[in-house]
């Protein structure tokens, strides 16, 4: 990578030329020379300069817009694209271990890059393609190493979020962690719990969303952060199970979630925590070992996490029905009814989510993908929603019930409509209004 140039899209240079008539610096720092090094698409571009944010609306004057604290000017491209441009910079005292006490302007390149999170972050990029490298990112890229800039121990106080976030860059592009800085995540691990929920679940969700998501889940148990705020999930190492089951519950929860379809994170996550509680609720050994309501103790571990996380409420009901109802029977002596038992309980929209998740956890247990039993239970699954599925598909509504009975609205209107879908749900070929109206005259004697 030493004689590398980097050939920037004309859109950028178009940018930075803006900046350079002017007599000003510019470079493109970031992740986005990172991606542009190992020939990955650029999702965000972040540039660096000399220029103050006063200075930068003098050159941009329209379609540009500055409200951040932190020295950050965007600038709007074609399509919507955010071009964000930031004054260099020093900064001093991280008391919260998020956010800097003091930000001064910088007056070089180099005062910018020593602030960085990692090496592979702190290089830039001339406007002629030429890589600035004064921490050695290039060379840490060719090893697949992920290495702070500086001391990792007072990298991690200044923000404790990068603790996640190299573990994150290195579960997306497969890099191991730098054995110096593994160590001080592993001494600063504590500081996690001085970060926001919400922050966590960011990283959380984009290392369960990478190409294979248990690479990062294994970094986040190594490392210690996992302990921090999952640690009933270390619970399945080495914790042995039995039947059809060839991993540890560990494993299996690994193997389970790199095996999940959906690209949901919330799918995944239920996915990697759907055995979370086996350890807990464990009775016995060997073939004789018992795992009786896992599903229910593990649903209340996802409810404490989501909320910790600061999940929204369709998040957290996704999740903990997910982990709840996991431990369905698949069987062609079901009857109609417990189909539709199970689709209550899952509810129709998380259904295909559920499907993802019980994939995974057949491969997760060396099993088929799928069986002739769970191909006629999803058929099954179709063919039942067909039938009256709930009182909304009675072929009468409350407002018979009160005329032929009389009656006002109030619970009883209700207990004729329940007592009518119990026959329905039963015997639907029953669900005919002329048949219905009978009946309720039939109760009303």
């Amino acid at each position: 990578m030493d004689e590398l140039k980097i050939v920037l899209p004309d859109k950028v240079k178009k940018i930075m030329q803006k900046f350079q008539e002017t007599g000003a610096e510019i470079f493109v720092v970031g992740g986005a020379v990172r991606d542009l090094m190992l020939g990955r698409e650029v999702k965000d571009w972040d540039l660096t300069t000399n220029l103050t944010p006063e200075e930068m609306k003098k050159i941009f004057p329209k379609n540009s817009f500055y409200n951040n604290k932190f020295g950050t000017f965007s600038i709007l491209g074609l399509n919507g694209e955010i071009f964000e441009v930031t004054t260099y910079r020093t900064e001093r005292g991280y008391s919260d271990s998020r956010h800097p006490d003091e930000i001064k302007w910088g007056k070089s390149l180099e005062e910018d890059v020593q602030r960085r999170d990692f090496t592979i972050n702190a290089m830039a990029i001339e406007s002629n393609g030429k890589i600035i490298d004064t921490y050695q990112g290039k060379e840490d890229l060719k090893e697949k190493i992920i290495r702070t800039v500086g001391n990792p121990d007072e990298r991690f106080a200044e923000d404790a979020l990068r603790m996640m976030r190299a573990i994150r860059i290195g579960g997306q592009l497969g890099f191991e962690i730098e054995a110096e800085t593994l160590k001080s995540i592993q001494r600063n691990a504590k500081l996690i719990n001085n970060i926001a929920g919400e922050r966590i679940k960011d990283e959380l969700f984009k290392i369960l969303s990478s190409p294979t998501p248990s690479h990062g889940i294994e970094l986040l148990r190594i490392s210690g952060i996992l302990e921090q705020f999952l640690p009933e999930l270390n619970l399945g190492v080495g914790f042995a199970q039995k039947g059809h089951h060839v991993y540890d519950v560990w494993t299996h929860n690994l193997t389970a979630l790199d095996s999940c379809s959906s690209r949901n994170p919330v799918t995944r996550l239920a996915t990697l925590i759907h055995d979370v509680a086996k350890p807990i609720v464990a009775k016995g050994e060997g073939e004789k070992r018992t795992f009786h309501n896992h599903e229910v103790v593990g649903s209340r571990i996802a409810i404490r996490l989501g909320k910790y996380l600061r999940f929204s409420n369709k998040e957290l009901d996704l999740l903990f029905r997910l982990v709840r109802w996991h431990m369905f029977t698949v069987s062609e002596m079901q009857t109609d009814k417990a189909v539709r038992r199970f689709i209550r309980n899952v509810t129709v929209e998380y259904i295909d989510e559920m499907i993802a998740l019980r994939r995974a956890d057949r491969l997760g247990s060396g099993s088929k993908e799928s069986s002739w039993r769970w191909e006629l239970f999803k058929k099954r699954i179709i063919e039942v929603q067909k039938q009256p599925f709930s009182i909304k598909d009675l072929k009468v509504k409350g407002e018979d019930v009160m005329e032929i009975l009389g009656i006002k609205p109030g619970r009883q209107v209700g207990e004729v409509l329940n007592a009518l879908f119990l026959e329905v749900e039963e015997r639907p070929e029953l669900n005919k209004r002329e048949i219905l109206l009978k009946k309720i005259e039939e109760l009303g004697r």
